[in-house]
């Protein structure tokens, strides 16, 4: 029987997510703010237990197709009542959307323990990382990927590390690296006006902007700032899951707190290198840094540990300097700091970034999530 092809996805998209949209701008704001422009998002956050009399939805517009939904749950309750609130907030939410015209979109697993009633049009299980090697990761997270992982439609991962410890796991599953948004990261490439707490801070300036966590290298930088007193080390982002008592406070080290995603180039502008100084173990296995490009589109020299998906493909072509010690990576940032001109190395990485985008990325998602929905019209009316 033939069929006719279906060449857009779902109206509808239901987001659950285990960061905040308001958190670091990264790949699921990238991604659903595309989905946005063809569907109405829903991106569902963890709950906050702040309700006073009865639990409820707070529901925040960021376009008219772009609504942040927090559950407000009432304080301790434990497990089995918080998944109860969250399957009956969720059916509030979902009484005026057309199930059979949407398409629910998990990057955590622990979501199933109150959604998994539901029947969407499609599932589809983007994997940005390997959450069960996370600090406080809940036990309940590996069985969870595998029920996911089972009834998911399609998934997609982060980064290639990430696909190749997956791939056995499903039968439709795609690997979709880190994209960029050049045109924001490539305004850093001219001279802006220098932030506030920035512009005071003399001498060579080394850069880090993400979340510091269990994943990110204090040793390092304290080692670094005390080799080298006359450079400033420059931390931006919030701190998360680790002391703050245990973070070095040398003079020439800088925590400035988290920016906004719109402010990033004003701070990159001024940076002579950016760094990537993660520790090596489970929680950074198979991570794909959304940094690596947009350090690399703002024009800044990139060192690095050695990430998986930083060293294959941007040190195997020399765009990045990949450190396995400290002395690697003082080496690396005296090399930048010395040289006088980066043109062959900017033109390789023009090159490079020409095919990476997050405009391509979602392009090329959206294929995927058609020819899946086509496939299964296919086996529906044969």
């Amino acid at each position: 029987m033939k069929t006719n092809a279906i060449d857009t996805p779902p109206g509808n998209v239901i987001c659950f997510s285990h960061l905040r949209w308001d958190f670091v701008y990264q790949r699921p704001q990238h991604l659903l703010s595309r989905f946005s422009k063809s569907s109405a998002v829903w991106f569902f956050e963890e709950p906050v237990f702040d309700a006073q009399d009865q639990h409820y939805l707070s529901i925040k517009s960021q376009s008219p197709t772009l609504n942040i939904v927090v559950p407000h749950l009432l304080p301790h309750l434990n497990a089995e009542e918080i998944n109860i609130a969250q399957a009956l907030l969720l059916k509030q939410l979902t009484v005026n959307i057309d199930l059979d015209d949407c398409l629910f979109w998990y990057y955590t697993p622990m979501a199933l323990t109150f959604s998994d009633h539901l029947k969407p049009k499609l599932i589809v299980y983007d994997c940005m990382d390997e959450l069960s090697a996370f600090k406080f990761a809940p036990k309940e997270m590996v069985q969870l990927e595998k029920k996911l992982m089972a009834k998911a439609d399609l998934v997609f991962t982060g980064g290639h590390s990430l696909y190749e410890a997956k791939k056995n796991q499903h039968d439709n599953i795609h690997a979709f690296p880190s994209g960029i948004d050049k045109s924001h990261f490539e305004k850093a490439r001219k001279p802006l006006e220098v932030p506030d707490d920035q512009q005071w801070i003399e001498g060579p300036k080394i850069g880090f902007y993400g979340v510091i966590d269990e994943r990110f290298d204090i040793e390092l930088i304290r080692e670094m700032a005390e080799a080298r007193p006359e450079w400033q080390f420059i931390l931006i982002g919030p701190i998360v899951k680790i002391d703050q008592e245990t973070l070095p406070r040398n003079k020439n080290i800088h925590y400035l707190g988290q920016k906004s995603y719109t402010q990033l180039p004003a701070y990159l502008s001024q940076w002579d290198v950016a760094m990537i100084p993660f520790l090596l173990n489970e929680s950074t296995q198979y991570i794909s840094p959304t940094k690596t490009p947009e350090y690399l589109s703002a024009g800044v020299p990139v060192v690095s540990s050695l990430i998986k998906d930083v060293h294959h493909p941007y040190g195997v072509l020399d765009l990045v300097h990949i450190c396995s010690d400290t002395k690697d990576f003082l080496r690396a940032i005296e090399s930048e700091l010395n040289k006088s001109c980066h043109k062959a190395w900017l033109y390789k990485v023009d090159q490079f970034l020409k095919g990476v985008s997050w405009e391509i990325t979602y392009k090329a998602m959206t294929t995927k999530i058609c020819l899946t929905m086509n496939h299964q019209k296919i086996s529906i009316a044969s």
